[in-house]
């Protein structure tokens, strides 16, 4: 693993090289400093944030206030990880000048090394004027989730021939326009193919096959941190949400029955002392 940062240049690098790229979700201070550990090479802030860790039902009620609290706590835990942060539902969309202070903000006062945003061709100018105030920019095609009221729901995106045609040619614009990677979510591992071999930048793949440039998943996911709903497209590597249950419910039974805590938990102070206390 190696320890050097992570940089747009590297990524373009490992897809050059054959190199898959690891990236995963993170909120805070302390799961971004054990992923950054593990050698994770990209972290998102992702709008997610909405339902794995503020209880909302989608993402659409996320601020920019948000974003930019869970951004700084995870640049704080991050050394190596090249830190990516979602732009939220209408922190983008209103203007293009309205995008490019958003997207500074993210940079300048949460510290993230990248924005992403949702939309193709439709966002090539407002890409390409982020790109332009020196703000890596990176793209996010397929199911969108901040576009889910208009997708009809969570469902495979790009399935016939126009929306996949149209899909590819959402991947060369944003290229174009200066993005420096595209998520890919959800989509046929046939067409991914295709958009990893179109474009030069990075293809980042969730619910997209195998053939993208890298892989990315909500770590509460991989970790089984929920009981809820998985996506199909998640594999659970563990299943920390019954380890945690159970750690709890042990801890619950030791206080109840006075077991917790033990001495070898506790503070003594010698019975001279205590003799003197009145």
């Amino acid at each position: 693993m190696s320890h050097n940062k992570i940089t747009t240049s590297v990524l373009r690098q490992y897809k050059s090289e054959g190199r898959a790229i690891a990236m995963l979700t993170a909120y805070d201070y302390s799961m971004a400093k054990l992923l950054d550990e593990a050698g994770v090479d990209m972290l998102l802030v992702g709008d997610s944030l909405g339902n794995v860790i503020l209880g909302y039902e989608s993402t659409l009620p996320v601020t920019m206030e948000d974003m930019l609290h869970h951004v700084k706590a995870v640049c704080r835990g991050t050394k190596r990880a090249m830190v990516v942060a979602d732009m939220p539902f209408m922190s983008y969309q209103v203007s293009m000048k309205k995008a490019v202070k958003n997207a500074g903000r993210l940079l300048q006062e949460g510290g993230a090394q990248a924005v992403k945003l949702e939309g193709g061709a439709a966002m090539a100018d407002t890409v390409k004027a982020i790109v332009t105030a020196g703000i890596p920019v990176v793209g996010h095609l397929g199911l969108t989730p901040q576009s889910v009221n208009q997708l009809g729901g969570f469902k495979v995106q790009a399935r016939d021939e126009q929306t996949a045609q149209t899909l590819l040619d959402d991947a060369r614009a944003l290229e174009a326009a200066g993005a420096c990677a595209l998520v890919l979510e959800c989509i046929p591992d046939g067409l991914a193919r295709r958009v990893c071999e179109a474009v030069a930048i990075p293809t980042i793949g969730i619910g997209a096959g195998a053939a993208c440039d890298g892989q990315v998943l909500v770590s509460h996911d991989l970790l089984g941190l929920h009981s809820g709903f998985t996506p199909k497209f998640a594999k659970k590597y563990a299943n920390l949400h019954q380890e945690i249950r159970t750690a709890v419910q042990m801890y619950i039974k030791d206080v109840q029955e006075r077991q917790f805590p033990s001495p070898e938990y506790s503070f003594k102070m010698s019975d001279t002392m205590l003799e003197k206390l009145y």
